[in-house]
């Protein structure tokens, strides 16, 4: 369908849940996702780099990939987001309770300090 439009973009949020590494339970249950990984990867093997149709990825667990996914030429690029700071967390908190019924002396640095590996993602 994507090469079919003018120009497109394919969002794979969370991409680690059908793009983990391989591994054996002994009872075949990862088959499927496995069989999904795989077409996903010959689906992509198929777009041309410089065409209309740009792919991106998203995942939280990079270090979960299948080496597949993350081979030269597969993907155009890598964008990390590192973790925000101090004054990025204290701004999430203030975005996230805008529209709360809170007491108003709350010391949103405060909370922020209590939280330093906080991501600001909602789960």
């Amino acid at each position: 369908m994507a090469r079919s439009k003018k120009a497109c973009i394919v969002f794979f949020d969370e991409v680690d849940a059908i793009g983990g590494a391989h591994f054996d339970d002994g009872v075949g249950g990862d088959n499927e996702v496995q069989r999904t990984m795989l077409e996903l990867v010959n689906q992509l093997d198929g777009f041309d780099a410089r065409g209309n149709i740009k792919v991106l990825m998203e995942t939280n667990r990079p270090d979960t990939l299948d080496s597949a996914l993350l081979r030269p030429g597969l993907l155009d690029r890598k964008v990390e987001f590192g973790l925000p700071d101090l004054e990025s967390r204290t701004q999430i908190f203030k975005i996230h309770t805008r529209t709360m019924n809170c007491e108003r002396d709350i010391r949103f640095e405060l909370l922020s300090r209590l939280c330093p590996n906080s991501t600001g993602k909602s789960y």
